[in-house]
């Protein structure tokens, strides 16, 4: 007689069984605008490869931890440029357009990178500081001349970032309100429809195709006159390149420090030890930035990469094909790196944070924003040292459906 302890159970779950079993709704669900998702805690501890259903209806993982969350984001097995293949999962109806910093992989990644990475080294940045300086200060100016209440967010959080981008960029000064809906629709979920997605997206392209024509007939001292210049002289680029390019430039270079500003701002008028910080010691508010980045994530998930073949993760088989959510916002908490990691700490130093995310796509513009808030906090809470919320936090919330979140608005009263 067959043991049935040693025969294959007839009806034994398959891993896609035992995966549907445990799989949830991504994005996750936050409960405040000062904390991200509870269950990322859940998952250090007991679940570090999730299996999750995406806003596209696709299925995939959300890594949760430091060390794992480190892998995804430098090992070539863990793809971008795949994201755009035939049958690939999506995370979410709308696809990130090809030939971008954001769809490509090394070579052509490294390729595209170094045609724009000297406009945003520390020296470059160095130069731009007083005029960065100079429109902040321009904007609490006019905060002050409208009394004593405002939205930060209207203020100063959006302005600043959106002007200096374009300012580097080329883009004319009475343009810029227009961006904001253009842009939400390249890091929107399930914010905008599809419909609307693809209608914001073409007006952005489409306007900077116009503006790209312009720059080739009188050529500017701005980016994307270089940029034209590449494409036209060189043929480093094609014409499409240099829109998406100019596409990626605006969108990454302004949407991660508007949420980022107030949610700094936020950090500093609910603790006033880092309010005497700032005050006392401006020179120490850059190393602070690093900290408060790292509390406070640019979103709740993290960047999305598809596998090219088969990787194992913290004892768990990734199957090639696989839709990858690498956490930033999970890792950045993981007390295995960062001990006590909830908590800000002046002193720790927050040297491998993964706030602009590690290996080839580490962020482009990490130095420009670093140096914007830091500017926006200092001038900020010198300007307006007894500056205080006007609402209770419990009343704030985050924009959701949005692969960048912000606060919705930062009332505040001086």
């Amino acid at each position: 007689m067959t043991d049935v302890r040693d025969s294959p159970t007839e009806n034994a779950p398959t891993d896609e069984e035992h995966a549907s079993t445990l799989r949830c709704p991504y994005p996750f669900t936050r409960n405040s605008a000062t904390d991200i998702p509870p269950i990322y805690d859940e998952l250090r501890a007991d679940c570090p490869v999730k299996p999750v259903t995406f806003p596209s209806g696709d299925h995939g993982f959300v890594l949760s931890r430091y060390a794992d969350v480190k892998v995804a984001l430098s090992d070539p097995r863990f793809s971008r440029r795949a994201m755009l293949d035939e049958g690939a999962p999506k995370l979410s109806s709308v696809i990130f357009p090809p030939n971008t910093l954001f769809t490509t992989d090394a070579p052509e990644h490294t390729r595209l990178r170094k045609l724009v990475t000297a406009a945003f080294t520390n020296r470059r940045i160095t130069e731009l500081r007083p005029r960065i300086q100079e429109i902040t200060d321009s904007l609490l100016d006019a905060m002050a001349e409208a009394g004593s209440q405002a939205d930060l967010n209207t203020a100063l959080s959006f302005p600043m970032p959106i002007q200096v981008i374009c300012e580097l960029l080329g883009v004319p000064h009475e343009d810029q309100d227009k961006f904001r809906k253009w842009s939400d629709a390249f890091v929107s979920l399930t914010h905008m429809s599809d419909a609307e997605v693809h209608e914001n997206r073409f007006a952005l392209a489409a306007y900077l195709k116009d503006l790209v024509d312009s720059r080739r007939a009188e050529p500017r001292d701005d980016l994307l006159s270089a940029l034209t210049t590449q494409s036209d002289e060189n043929g480093t680029l094609s014409e499409v390149e240099v829109v998406m390019m100019a596409i990626t430039i605006l969108v990454a270079g302004h949407e991660t420090t508007v949420s980022m500003t107030s949610s700094l701002v936020l950090n500093v008028l609910r603790d006033d030890d880092l309010r005497e910080r700032i005050l006392t010691a401006p020179e120490k508010t850059l190393a602070l930035v690093d900290e408060l980045l790292r509390v406070n994530p640019i979103g709740d998930g993290g960047p999305y990469r598809v596998t090219v073949e088969d990787v194992e993760i913290a004892g768990q088989l990734i199957p090639k094909g696989s839709g990858v959510i690498a956490s930033v916002a999970s890792a950045n908490q993981d007390d295995r790196q960062f001990p006590q990691a909830k908590s800000v700490d002046l002193e720790r130093g927050s040297q491998g944070h993964l706030a602009f995310g590690h290996g080839i796509h580490y962020c482009l513009g990490a130095n420009l924003a670093r140096v914007e808030l830091e500017i926006a906090l200092n001038s900020l809470f010198h300007r307006f040292p007894a500056i205080r919320l006007a609402d209770s936090v419990d009343n704030l919330a985050m924009r959701g459906g949005m692969l960048v979140h912000g606060l919705e608005r930062l009332p505040v009263t001086w």
